[in-house]
């Protein structure tokens, strides 16, 4: 894996660039910022360079694996891919739009429950945010997985969609069989 960006990199034309693609982000990330993650590959590592699709796959682990908001991954991706500053502008461009734009049609959602139109509305965004999230599972999934892993993955949505066994439960489970070299 590639070191990160030194924390004092001067790069305000990469900041203003990072702002920018996290500021359009922000406004489609229906369902959180990492139903974006493929669309942000493709950006930023495939078209622009940014950072090695190493980096991009380890600021998405390691933001998930932390405690707190999974928006944590935008900050990693800007710091691998311009220090401190592509963190800062990062994390700014992808949070202040969908958080006023969330803040607001929050309430006026909230007033309007009983119309058909916002009921139509939050159901018909139910499968585009299922997708955005499959989409996202499938380019974070490594081509060199054990054969079982799909299966295995498709059993416990299975399980968690069908039974009530804890969630957690499942997770202890698939850490014990990785553990094992398994999966």
């Amino acid at each position: 894996m590639a070191p990160a960006a030194s924390p004092l990199v001067w790069a305000p034309e990469v900041w203003w660039e990072l702002f920018q693609h996290f500021l359009a982000w922000s406004l489609m990330s229906i369902g959180g910022a990492i139903t974006l993650v493929s669309d942000m590959h493709r950006r930023l590592v495939t078209d622009a360079a940014l950072l090695t699709d190493e980096n991009f796959t380890a600021a998405i682990a390691l933001a998930q694996a932390a405690p707190g908001p999974n928006v944590l991954f935008v900050g990693l991706i800007g710091w691998y891919s311009a220090g401190l500053g592509g963190a800062l502008t990062s994390l700014i461009g992808i949070m202040i739009p969908s958080s006023t734009l969330a803040l607001t049609a929050s309430r006026w959602v909230a007033s309007r429950r009983d119309w058909l139109g916002v009921q139509a509305f939050q159901s018909g965004m139910t499968p585009v945010t299922i997708g955005l999230l499959l989409a996202t599972g499938w380019l974070l999934a490594p081509s060199a997985q054990h054969p079982a892993a799909l299966l295995l993955s498709a059993a416990v949505a299975l399980l968690v969609w069908r039974t009530k066994i804890p969630l957690i439960a499942l997770v202890g489970v698939g850490a014990v069989l990785g553990a094992l070299g398994w999966v």
